[in-house]
């Protein structure tokens, strides 16, 4: 389906914050930038994360069951250039990671996290609408939370 032209301004108008969604299957990791982030519900308290489908973090997600959302602060701008490199090895290169309850990476240079169990997902379009309850969740440092208005860009649904 052809997105029209005033549609896409439009939706470039969308803020968003930014994250990190790290996932595990077995031993292997991986971690992507995710904008498309929500609260949907506060009892119990559960989050959204959309994720097209063809990103390799969907397919680990779906068959794992659990993912972390990584809280970007604005002083996080070199985890952004990190994490879009190609490999999750060059992504997690020198960076401090802990696990919690679920096993998904917990990235010590950001600002919070949330640890998340997958409850529920939505295939919608060409998206993927995870939901997970937080099951660990905490503030690891202070600092004022990255926006799609400090990156400069607004992901519109394109890989």
């Amino acid at each position: 389906m052809e997105v029209k032209p005033n549609t896409i301004k439009a939706l470039e108008k969308m803020t968003y914050g930014l994250y990190i969604l790290t996932t595990k299957r077995g031993k292997e990791i991986n971690g992507m930038i995710a904008s498309w982030v929500s609260q949907v519900s506060f009892s119990p308290p559960l989050v959204m994360a959309v994720i097209r489908r063809n990103r390799y973090s969907h397919k680990m997600v779906k068959e794992s069951g659990v993912f972390a959302l990584n809280v970007l602060g604005k002083d996080n701008s070199g985890l952004v250039s990190k994490f879009k490199l190609p490999t999750s090895e060059e992504k997690f290169k020198g960076i401090r990671l802990e696990t919690k309850t679920t096993g998904a990476p917990i990235i010590g240079e950001t600002i919070a996290y949330m640890d998340c169990k997958l409850v529920n997902s939505i295939d919608t379009g060409d998206h993927t609408i995870f939901i997970g309850e937080i099951v660990d969740a905490d503030t690891l440092k202070d600092g004022i939370p990255m926006t799609s208005l400090d990156y400069g860009k607004v992901y519109i649904g394109k890989s």
